[in-house]
Order: structure tokens, then C-alpha cells, then sequence
């Protein structure tokens, strides 16, 4: 209860940490920890800001200024690469790829996770045209840019494939046609949607 309340109280947040509620999940790094069993919840915030400065290396936050993003940007983009490829990781850099050229061309980043999140019915298994339209900070189909926090915490090879994103010129991507949780990436509308109609 008393870690809960710290992280809703945005006063706190912003002079601890610099950040606000909708953002204080980018200060976890999913990682293995050790504490004692009277650890107090500023003493676990203190451990957790502690590991997220060792994890922001020098490198990692080069990388991160690289492609214009904060650290928290990168975990909030991070998050929504890993909930549109759950199965197949070394996917991941090909879709932050793709997400990064949106965000530069201030394409929309159009992404099903996040209308999912702002639904916050996780048993949802395809997002329908009324679903887009819900009024939500979290709806990418809606609102251009980043949502203002992570959908969930992303893993560190999440955060990584951000950051080691592949450079490419793709705008789209659709499930394959077989199935097979893996995509068809496309730079334009016309070759995405023979994708789709492959899918459907």
C-alpha cells in the first residue's frame, strides 16, 4: 500500500525521480534483485533509481539521443515493440524501426496494444474500427507520438532492439498469412494492404 501510494503521488515523483505516474514504470529494468524482507517503499524507489542509472549507460543514453527519444520515451516505445511481438524477438528491432520512421514523419503510430491497454480488457484478441475510436491518451490511432507511459514494463532486449533499432524504410507491417506470429513489413499503403487481403 505505502509503495502504491508514492507511485501515484506525481508531487513526489517529479522531485525524486523527475517523472510523473503515467511514467514511473520506465524506472523499473526487469531484472533479478535482492532485498531484505523490511525494505521500506522509499528504500525499494532508492534501489530502483540506483539500477536504472547503472542500467543508462553512457552508450544507452547516446543511443537514446540518437533517435530524439528520453530514456522514458524509449521504455514507452520499447513496451508497445514488445506487445506487437511477443513470440518472436529479433523481430523487435524491425518494428522499432518502423515506429521510429512514423514518429519522425508524424505518422500516427496506429498500434492495436495500446487501444488494448486504454480498453484495459487484456482478453481482447482483435481490435474493431469502434475500438479506435475511444477517447484515450493511450489510442495511437487517435493521438500522434508516444502515449505518456509504457503500456508495460518492457524487457531490457525490448529497450535494447529500441535503441539498436534496424534502420529501414518501412511504414506498415500486417501478420503473415500463415499464421505464424511472425509479419509482413512494407514501406507503402499499396503493398500492405495486398497484405492484409493475404491475411483476411
Amino acid at each position: 500500500i505505502e509503495l502504491a501510494s508514492l507511485l501515484d503521488n506525481d508531487q513526489y515523483l517529479k522531485e525524486t525521480l523527475g517523472l510523473k505516474s503515467e511514467s514511473v514504470l520506465t524506472l523499473f529494468i526487469p531484472n533479478t534483485y535482492t532485498f531484505n524482507w523490511n525494505t521500506s517503499a522509499t528504500q525499494f524507489i532508492e534501489r530502483m533509481q540506483a539500477e536504472y542509472k547503472k542500467f543508462w549507460s553512457a552508450e544507452r543514453k547516446q543511443k537514446a539521443k540518437m533517435i530524439n527519444l528520453s530514456q522514458s520515451q524509449v521504455s514507452i516505445l520499447a513496451s508497445i515493440v514488445q506487445s506487437e511481438q511477443m513470440q518472436f524477438p529479433e523481430e523487435r528491432p524491425v518494428i522499432a524501426g518502423l515506429y521510429l520512421n512514423r514518429l519522425r514523419i508524424g505518422m500516427p503510430l496506429q498500434s492495436d496494444p495500446t487501444i488494448i491497454f486504454a480498453i484495459g480488457d487484456y482478453t481482447i484478441n482483435r481490435v474493431l474500427d469502434k475500438d479506435k475510436e475511444i477517447e484515450s491518451p493511450y489510442n495511437t490511432y487517435l493521438h500522434q507520438g508516444l502515449p505518456p507511459g509504457p503500456i508495460y514494463i518492457p524487457e531490457i532486449s525490448s529497450i535494447d532492439a529500441v535503441l539498436n533499432y534496424q534502420k529501414n524504410d518501412y511504414l506498415y507491417m500486417c501478420a503473415k498469412e500463415d499464421f505464424s506470429g511472425k509479419h509482413n513489413f512494407s514501406k507503402t499503403l499499396n503493398e500492405h494492404n495486398r497484405n492484409a487481403q493475404r491475411y483476411r
